[in-house]
């Protein structure tokens, strides 16, 4: 199996580049956005100040009616608590005031250029305002109207750099809300590999393992969650092939067993035959053994068969209404003979004349076949086995009851397993396959149905096994 653990560095190299890719847009989408919106705002209100200026101040360098050195005075207040320059120029060019000149801010100047531009100017400008700065100013300007005509403009000068600093302190709070996420998501990335991705690669290993071959492989994964839940359904799937192997194993040594055996036996009788070991006379006895070693081998071969054929996905099942209780005297009787020998005998104990259940009649025969032949295998001479049939619910109860040796309580679970023989079937049944009661089990797992199973050592044992009763006959 390829192992392949790129996917979480390759989250971990996508989380670090996001990280990257959003300082990135800070500093170099979101800054110029940034500042270009404080460039406007601060236009915006400085041209709200100059338009002040102008409307209140700046007239009165056109009139008689206030001094001159008083707005001087008032504008080179305003100029020197905003950090800024104020300027009133002519519409030529020429600058008449200059708050920045502390030594004469009335001294007359001429910006080289203004006049050029003429209408097309905007209201605001960043630069050196045609060279007469050293660095970068944001420069705004508003008109200033005197008698209804235009003699000059009240220009405002801030430095950049101010709204630069405002740019990069706004910049350094998203960069710091930026660090913060980074940070919050970092913990939450800890976390998602502590929860999900350290215990998914320790599953992924243990899937490693089951694959070849070691089911023993632990999985150390304690958790109360969907991974919890899937590691415990893994370490159950485990512990179930680590026993199908098992029973794999045990499989082939008891079809190898049960097979060499009877071979054996039947090699030896007839070499012993063929080379006057066994005289003429005692030929036919011991041809008889051989006969029934084969039959013990044909029955074991189509029991498994009927267990493969009932393993396959799919097996469709042959279903019809029947009268169960005419199949239990029918599948009764092929056993009066053996019944005989042994001086057993059957007690019928049927509900009303027919009883007619919904089921794959020839499978059914075989369970019944197959429990009967049980019962028998194991009942005790001059004893009853008792046949029973009832009714609860829409669901009919069979019941198969000898008086037999029992099963251990310890064996009871394992009786359904293929080539499980108790001690006691050891000793008792040297005929038996062990395959019996799995195929029982198997035919009633087919049928959605149930089968339990009371015994008690030296009492005898009862199975009791369900089926649907007929919606569609009535009882005659």
């Amino acid at each position: 199996m390829k192992k392949n653990r790129k996917l979480y560095y390759k989250f971990i190299l996508a989380y670090v580049c996001f990280a990257a890719l959003c300082v990135t847009v800070v500093l170099t989408i979101t800054s110029p956005i940034t500042f270009s919106f404080l460039v406007k705002q601060k236009a915006a209100e400085l041209y709200r100040s100059a338009n002040e200026i102008s409307t209140t101040y700046a007239g009165y360098f056109y009139d008689d009616t206030l001094s001159t050195d008083d707005v001087k005075k008032q504008l080179s207040a305003a100029g020197d608590f905003s950090f800024l320059t104020i300027w009133i120029m002519n519409t030529d060019g020429e600058v008449i005031y200059n708050s920045a000149d502390k030594t004469d801010p009335g001294s007359f100047f001429t910006v080289n250029g203004f006049l050029d531009e003429g209408p097309s100017r905007s209201f605001y400008q960043e630069g050196y305002f045609y060279g007469q700065f050293n660095e970068e100013m944001l420069s705004v300007l508003s008109p200033i109207t005197f008698n209804y005509n235009l003699k000059g403009y009240v220009v405002i000068h801030s430095p950049l750099s101010r709204i630069r600093e405002q740019r990069n302190d706004l910049n350094l709070i998203v960069l710091a809300t930026v660090a913060v996420v980074f940070v919050l998501s970092t913990i939450i990335l800890l976390v998602f590999t502590d929860i999900v991705y350290i215990p998914i690669t320790k599953i992924t290993k243990a899937t490693e393992a089951y694959a070849e071959g070691d089911f023993t492989y632990p999985i150390d994964v304690d958790k109360n969650d969907e991974i919890g839940y899937l590691a415990a359904s893994l370490t159950y799937m485990a512990d179930k092939l680590s026993h199908f192997e098992d029973d794999q194993k045990k499989f082939i040594a008891n079809v190898s067993h049960d097979f060499r055996s009877p071979l054996t036996s039947m090699n030896g009788y007839l070499e012993a035959m063929m080379d006057g070991t066994i005289p003429p006379e005692q030929h036919e006895k011991y041809l008889k053994i051989v006969k029934n070693e084969t039959e013990r081998l044909t029955k074991l071969t189509n029991n498994l068969l009927t267990l493969n054929n009932l393993n396959i996905s799919g097996t469709n099942l042959d279903i019809s209404d029947f009268d169960i209780n005419r199949t239990i005297r029918n599948t009764a009787a092929t056993f009066e003979g053996i019944c005989k020998n042994k001086r057993i005998s059957f007690n019928l104990t049927l509900t009303g004349q027919t009883l007619y259940v919904t089921a794959d009649k020839g499978k059914i025969e075989q369970v019944l076949y197959n429990l009967i032949d049980n019962a028998i295998k194991f009942s005790k001479p001059d004893s009853t086995i008792k046949l029973e049939t009832s009714e609860k619910n829409e669901t009919v109860f069979v019941s198969v009851k000898d008086s037999g040796i029992g099963i251990p309580k310890d064996n009871l679970k394992l009786i359904f397993d293929r080539f499980y023989k108790t001690d006691h079937s050891r000793g008792k049944d040297k005929k038996g396959t062990g395959l019996g009661l799995s195929i029982v089990k198997e035919i009633l797992n087919a049928h959605h149905e149930n089968i339990n199973v009371i015994s008690t050592v030296d009492v005898g044992t009862e199975f009791i096994f369900t089926l649907p009763r007929s919606k569609n006959t009535d009882d005659e």
